[in-house]
């Protein structure tokens, strides 16, 4: 499989000497383990007078560190006082009783520490139970289009993002060359994430409900719901069904990031909805694999596509209300804030006028941006910036 640098690399490079632990999260299969190695080759090769002790429990080698105390045994007698000393765990779950050792060597203050973890054990959640808020989270995403573009070598970024979105954003999808290889390759994964991860971590007694309300939320992605909706729905096909099972059915979902939930914001109040809220998929092509189904929504792809770019640059992603109108993304990232409508084609009038109305209702001083498939350079339309999404995309 050819790899290639991903932008997560520079982040973890950034984090050297920091005092918190290192925690690499994502979905299933979204390069954890890679960006480890490859943080170590990097290690290797720029940081003068290093000491790396590497454990990787998917590795026989390492089956009698599956004890804590023989962890940290371990650990200590690789300690070099004359070197800075980095720890790297792979499957860090794998060991019983792990976060006694990790918690205890954080405390020595004489490690800088890495670790990847399963979601089929643990979840994000569980970071400030195990380690008591003394983490750093690096979250990782499926392929960026800029990851693509370097991935497939393309030249022409318009023709790239059409093929963009047709495409598998799962980087080892990657390495199957058909169509039904890789429908089949994601198939596995999901089957995997629901069933290892979910099912068996939270002892699920009622599995179809599970599988029901991963294809519900697949066929809604972009669409505001509610528990309550969603629980109604299922009672009207006859699903005897509660909705505190809903909600906690969800949270697992999330938590395994195969889904993200996006809350609602109101712009004019400047306070947060939790009754309503949007969920977007890690991947668009889990729902093709699993429901077999190719029909294509330009407009909900692309409002996924940028619901989740949005997160991987580091915003909060809010739903914005105001006057009964809805703006698709209120992004916040300490003291900037941006409001971002999404659109397929808006060649036609009514539809940029349609497009443009919520932002224009906007009267406060932060960035407002139409993300649409213009083909064109960006232009601006009274205060509104209008800008192609592959432009979008490869921005920094």
């Amino acid at each position: 499989m050819k790899f290639i640098k991903r932008e997560y690399l520079q982040e973890v490079v950034n984090l050297i000497g920091t005092s918190d632990i290192k925690v690499i999260t994502g979905v299933m299969r979204s390069w954890k383990s890679e960006l480890l190695e490859k943080f170590e080759t990097y290690l290797i090769e720029n940081v003068m007078d290093c000491n790396i002790i590497k454990i990787n429990f998917n590795l026989l080698d390492f089956d009698e560190l599956r004890d804590y105390k023989k962890l940290n045994e371990y650990i200590e007698s690789r300690y070099n006082p004359s070197k800075k000393n980095f720890v790297l765990i792979d499957e860090v779950q794998m060991c019983n009783n792990f976060e006694t050792t990790i918690n205890s060597l954080h405390a020595s203050k004489k490690y800088d520490i890495y670790i990847t973890w399963s979601n089929a054990f643990l979840l994000s959640s569980d970071l400030a139970t195990l380690f008591t808020w003394r983490t750093y989270e690096i979250k990782i995403f499926p392929f960026s289009f800029k990851e693509f573009l370097t991935y497939y070598q393309y030249t022409d970024k318009q023709s790239a993002f059409d093929e963009f979105v047709r495409q598998w954003w799962m980087a080892w999808a990657y390495q199957y060359q058909t169509q039904i290889q890789k429908d089949n390759y994601l198939l596995e994964v999901y089957n995997a994430l629901i069933v290892r991860d979910i099912k068996t971590k939270y002892k699920i007694k009622y599995t179809d409900l599970l599988d029901n309300l991963c294809d519900f939320l697949m066929d809604n992605i972009s669409n505001i719901t509610s528990i309550r909706k969603i629980t109604n729905e299922f009672k009207s096909k006859w699903v005897s069904v509660d909705h505190k099972t809903i909600s906690a059915y969800i949270s697992y979902l999330c938590n395994a990031f195969l889904f993200y939930q996006v809350k609602r914001y109101d712009i004019q109040w400047k306070k947060y909805l939790s009754m309503q809220n949007k969920y977007y998929l890690v991947d668009q092509w889990f729902k093709f694999a699993r429901l077999w189904t190719k029909n294509i929504n330009l407009w909900r792809v692309y409002e996924s596509i940028v619901a989740i770019e949005l997160l991987r640059r580091g915003y909060e992603v809010y739903v914005g209300i105001l006057n009964q109108k809805e703006i698709d993304f209120v992004a916040l990232k300490h003291s900037e804030k941006i409001y971002i409508q999404v659109s397929d084609n808006i060649s036609e009038e009514k539809t940029l006028q349609r497009e443009v109305s919520p932002l224009l209702q906007i009267r406060d001083a932060y960035p407002k941006i139409l993300i649409a498939r213009t083909r064109f350079q960006p232009y601006q339309y009274e205060w509104i910036k209008i800008i192609d999404i592959a432009d979008w995309l490869i921005q920094n």
